[in-house]
């Protein structure tokens, strides 16, 4: 995935203001997670929202393009090569190890289906360890078994 100029520009514009994407998502009610995926073009916002963002952010004066930009239709996914952010590729890494274990393990519990991405959270928090502060990934997905006809 190429990153636009509409989220380089959200971001510098994020840093300058020392705001964070959690100070963002409580301007709309929404997460962090979906928050940082609109400015990077992965979600839809509303008009409201999209105009709490560029206002928050000081892009009054470019409004019409980043009201465009954020209430799009997103173009989702990394495209279709491997990661090589070293960040992006460990998830993609991590499927690779333990997916079908992942897999077996949700059949076992649920039966035959996905986890839905769309009915879905996705969230992050920082867990202090004296060994070294550990990244916990919450995602939580409604199971969509498969249909039998």
């Amino acid at each position: 995935m190429e990153i636009s100029e509409f989220t380089e520009v959200l971001m510098e514009a994020k840093d300058d203001k020392g705001l964070s994407f959690e100070d963002l998502g409580k301007l709309m009610g929404r997460s962090e997670m979906w928050t940082a995926a609109l400015l990077f073009g992965q979600a839809q916002a509303t008009e409201d929202e999209a105009r709490k963002i560029t206002s928050a952010l000081g892009l009054e004066d470019e409004e019409e393009a980043f009201l465009y930009y954020l209430t799009a239709f997103p173009d989702k996914g990394l495209g279709p090569v491997v990661p090589t952010d070293p960040l992006i590729y460990r998830l993609y890494e991590i499927m690779q190890v333990y997916g079908f274990p992942f897999k077996a393990i949700v059949h076992e519990k649920f039966g035959d289906g996905i986890m839905s991405a769309i009915d879905f959270t996705f969230d992050v928090e920082k867990e202090e360890n004296p060994d070294g502060d550990r990244v916990k990934i919450i995602m939580s997905g409604k199971f969509l078994p498969y249909k039998i006809w």
